[in-house]
């Protein structure tokens, strides 16, 4: 089962700390159109249904924040990542907690962002 005892969570709060520190990763793990309606700034972008043929693309070595809408996505995520030998932490709440966090959000289209 995801989710277990053996998947790191931080908040929102201290994952934005992270990120500005330059210490750790933001992975959002949305489908497009979510990204596109809305995402942080300095995420890497890798929908959780690519993930299995693109997450070579990660740094092994970082410290990976997931992150998804609400938090349950990135639970998935972050178990098989951490499963593969990442260090992949749960970003609880998700990009709702995120924002409501102060997190920038920027948006890829010309609408505001919405989460």
């Amino acid at each position: 089962m995801f989710g277990g005892p053996e998947v790191e969570h931080v908040s929102a709060t201290e994952a934005a700390e992270l990120v500005s520190r330059s210490s750790a990763v933001l992975v959002d793990v949305r489908e497009q159109w979510e990204w596109d309606a809305g995402h942080a700034p300095q995420a890497q972008h890798l929908p959780m249904s690519q993930l299995e043929q693109r997450a070579s693309e990660l740094d092994v070595e970082a410290t990976l924040l997931i992150v998804c809408h609400s938090g349950q996505r990135s639970i998935s995520v972050t178990d098989a990542l951490a499963r593969a030998g990442y260090h992949a932490v749960n970003v609880e709440g998700g990009m709702l907690a995120w924002h409501a966090a102060g997190g920038a959000i920027v948006a890829d289209g010309t609408d505001e962002p919405r989460v």
